[in-house]
This record gives structure tokens, C-alpha cells and sequence, in this order.
């Protein structure tokens, strides 16, 4: 049975000194993660294979209300959060406020950070320039045809 483990930020901290420590390589990722569909489980499995610790950085209800718009997120963070820390590829869970995981990428610095095909360039940009100041990847995964929690939202909506 595996824990559900959300951390703080504090706490976040420790354990990825305490897993470098121990040699081991940190991936990161952030995102939404709303409505779990086959798209997320296929990218965090791929994300996983570039390390040994997964880390998924999951963005708050408020910071999703402001970059999607009221009516978002579906599910909220805590339920989003749970359902993360349950696909056998994540490791830890953490969930942060602001718009862009920029401050957790200085203070986790993961060998790989991995974004998904429904990235924004702008974000993408300042999310690199962070990894790769002290020496860490940014991976870019494509995105996998037709899955998309946004798509899923609006079919719904749509009623189809």
C-alpha cells in the first residue's frame, strides 16, 4: 500500500538533500493534473525514466483559476494531489501557489525537469533558464493525441 505523501515545502526540501545524498538523480514536473486521464499516466512513466525520484508539482486551485479562468479546476487541489501521489511513478507531491514553479526549481534544482506537450513557451523559457543556470535539463514530452483534461472539460461542457 503505498502512502499518500503531499509534502510542505520544508519538508520537500529535506528529502530531496536526503535522496542526492544517497546518489540518487531528482525529476521534476509541474502541471495542473486535473481530470486523470491515460495522457497523464503515459507522461509521468516516461518523465520517471529520467530518474530515479519523482517529483510532481502540482499547481493550487488559485494559481489554475488565474492562468485558466474561473470554472477551473474541476477537481480540487487536494483531491488532485491524492490522485497524484497514487501512479506508481511519483514519488512525492507537492503543491505550490504561484503561477510557475520557478522559487521550487531553485530550491529542489532536479537533474531533469520534464514538461508536457500543453506547455506555454514564455514559462517554458524562465523554467529552463533556472535548471540549466546550475546545471540540470529541461525535457520536452510531445502531447499525447487527444488527451488533454482541458478537451475532456470541454466535451463535457459541450455535451458530447
Amino acid at each position: 500500500l503505498k502512502l499518500m505523501i503531499i509534502l510542505t515545502e520544508s519538508r520537500l526540501k529535506r528529502i530531496v538533500e536526503e535522496e542526492r545524498s544517497n546518489g540518487k538523480k531528482i525529476v521534476t514536473t509541474n502541471g495542473t493534473f486535473d481530470i486523470s486521464h491515460p495522457g497523464h499516466t503515459r507522461y509521468l512513466k516516461l518523465a520517471r525514466s529520467y530518474g530515479d525520484v519523482m517529483i510532481a508539482l502540482v499547481n493550487s486551485d488559485a494559481s489554475v483559476r488565474k492562468a485558466k479562468g474561473e470554472g477551473r479546476p474541476i477537481n480540487p487541489e487536494e483531491d488532485r494531489a491524492e490522485m497524484l501521489s497514487e501512479y506508481r511513478s511519483v514519488d512525492y507531491v507537492h503543491v505550490f501557489d504561484d503561477e510557475t514553479p520557478l522559487h521550487l526549481l531553485e530550491l529542489i534544482k532536479p537533474d531533469f525537469h520534464v514538461k508536457g506537450g500543453t506547455y506555454i513557451e514564455e514559462r517554458v523559457q524562465k523554467e529552463r533558464e533556472v535548471v540549466e543556470k546550475y546545471g540540470g535539463r529541461c525535457v520536452y514530452l510531445p502531447e499525447f493525441s487527444g488527451k488533454s483534461s482541458t478537451k475532456t472539460i470541454e466535451r463535457i461542457r459541450n455535451g458530447r
